[in-house]
């Protein structure tokens, strides 16, 4: 079939709340050397997506300005150079951008079968918290059998994301969440212990509950007042991981907790990592992580899907703080 010479997608009128996202109509784009054409059937949401649409999270300059980091759907053209996809192969794709539209192009390397048992909907929820997780815990820190991490904002995409992948790698698993449903759902996703950071002091708790030898690794994406008290119940040579910051990136901290426990504090963005950095998460995914949704030892939790012309809705709702799992945009239909 000859593809189109148009398509739907999501445009942002100018930056703002969700309902500056519209729907739009324009040129599809086209497969550069090395990467695929996407013919989309459903697109992730993600926080980014939400910072992108505010103005605070720009994308880089030679990324689609369209939002949207992950999608599902089949390969409809390749570039020049790409062997291993044909045209008509369901994918799932990490993308630069351009998500939340009826087609768009992403690097072959950033590309992956869908998981063994998901449809195509689940798919599309797995790229950017999988790569962000792999390459934050088991990448960049070496994460290791039998320590003990605490993951923050554990309902979300990425937290229930952390939440599994440690559990079936060994861990002894610490979630904050912040009702009482969205801890018991932290319990029933694998977390070993789940703390109501509304109604508990988190870190007077994880102290409490280790002995005073604390955790040993940190996930975060609060920032903020979080900060110290990572720090504070981080056990002797443990890491902070810092992925994010919903209450700030600017605080004043006691470092000497660094030094006395010789600690390591690093973090990343996953959308200004190389190219080649991608490709190589890509890979880890597909040979040690892929054969565990394939045993059924890991699920994506999709709380509400909504189509394309709705990605306002979507947003509000990913903004609201009623979110279980993910939010995913229906684009075929």
């Amino acid at each position: 079939m000859p593809l189109p010479s148009t398509m739907r997608y999501v445009a942002i009128r100018e930056p703002g709340p969700p309902d500056v996202l519209v729907t739009a109509e324009g040129p599809l784009p086209a497969a550069k050397p090395g990467e695929v054409l996407i013919e989309v059937a459903y697109a992730g949401v993600n926080r980014p997506d939400c910072l992108q649409r505010s103005g605070a999270y720009p994308p880089p300059p030679d990324a689609s300005p369209i939002v949207g980091l992950e999608v599902a759907g089949r390969i409809a053209a390749l570039g020049d150079g790409v062997t291993e996809w044909k045209v008509g192969d369901d994918v799932c794709a990490l993308t630069p951008g351009g998500g939340y539209a009826e087609y768009c192009t992403a690097p072959a390397g950033f590309c992956l079968p869908p998981p063994p048992g998901l449809s195509l909907a689940e798919a599309a929820c797995v790229p950017e918290n999988y790569f962000t997780v792999w390459y934050n815990l088991f990448d960049r820190i070496r994460f290791a059998a039998g320590e003990s991490v605490l993951i923050h904002g554990g309902t979300s995409g990425i937290g229930l994301t952390a939440i599994q992948l440690c559990k079936a790698f060994g861990a002894v698993v610490f979630a904050t969440a912040g009702t009482p449903e969205k801890v018991a759902f932290c319990r029933a996703m694998g977390a070993d212990h789940a703390l109501d950071y509304k109604a508990q002091d988190w870190s007077a708790e994880v102290w409490r509950i280790t002995g005073k030898r604390g955790v040993d690794v940190v996930l975060d994406m609060v920032g903020g007042s979080y900060v110290e008290r990572n720090l504070r119940c981080l056990a002797p040579e443990g890491r902070l991981v810092q992925i994010a910051f919903l209450e700030g990136s600017r605080v004043e901290v006691d470092l000497r907790h660094v030094m006395m426990k010789r600690l390591t504090v690093t973090g990343s963005t996953l959308r200004a990592s190389p190219q080649a950095r991608k490709v190589a998460l890509a890979q880890a995914l597909r040979a040690q992580v892929w054969p565990l949704f394939a045993e059924g030892r890991l699920k994506v939790v999709i709380q509400r899907t909504f189509p394309l012309a709705e990605a306002a809705a979507a947003h509000a709702l990913m903004e609201s703080g009623a979110l279980i799992g993910k939010v995913v945009l229906a684009v075929r239909g």
